[in-house]
């Protein structure tokens, strides 16, 4: 019952960070554009650090948009690599449950012989629930794991374009100036 635990946390922590995620997604999108700085998600701030740094010749801007978005990174991939272990370690328990019950067999045939398969059922089908339930929690914490790491990617690339673009803007205005 500990593997099942392990999936409903799992699926708990997944879906809420997919939810955050996909609310994120939609501001950064109108935030985009827009082109209005702010502190109400990670591109407004992005476009803060812009407005902070507009002075700044273009390596130090690009630099500052740089460390703005190695700021919002963490708060976009928090919860992520969670999901990747509750992944990796469900079938891991899963297969302990089956060493278990292997174990539980082979000492019933030592105490009792073969003769009685019943004596048997009970470890073995202990073993086989195990694994199944190792699996059934690792394979939907995979998919899980895989939607919401590249939903962050995707967010985490839109500030990257548009810091990029940011800085290519202001790298054509300093050469017209210049």
């Amino acid at each position: 019952h500990v593997v099942l635990g392990l999936l409903i946390f799992g699926l708990v922590i997944g879906v809420a960070k997919l939810i955050a995620l996909f609310l994120t997604g939609g501001a950064v999108s109108k935030t985009a554009q827009t082109k209005q700085a702010g502190s109400s998600n990670p591109l407004a701030r992005v476009f803060q650090a812009y407005e902070d740094a507009k002075q700044d010749d273009v390596e130090a801007l690009e630099l500052r948009l740089d460390e703005a978005i190695l700021k919002e990174t963490p708060k976009l991939e928090r919860g992520v690599n969670i999901i990747k272990v509750l992944a990796a370690v469900a079938p891991l328990l899963g297969l302990l449950g089956t060493v278990v019950g292997m174990i539980r067999t082979f000492t019933q045939i030592t105490l009792v012989g073969t003769g009685d398969p019943k004596t048997m059922a009970d470890g073995i089908s202990q073993a086989l629930v195990t694994t199944v339930e190792g699996l059934v929690a690792a394979i939907p914490l995979i998919l899980l794991h895989a939607i919401v790491s590249s939903q962050a990617k995707g967010v985490q690339q839109v500030l990257e374009e548009q810091a990029a673009g940011m800085v290519a803007e202001r790298a054509e205005q300093g050469g017209a100036q210049g």
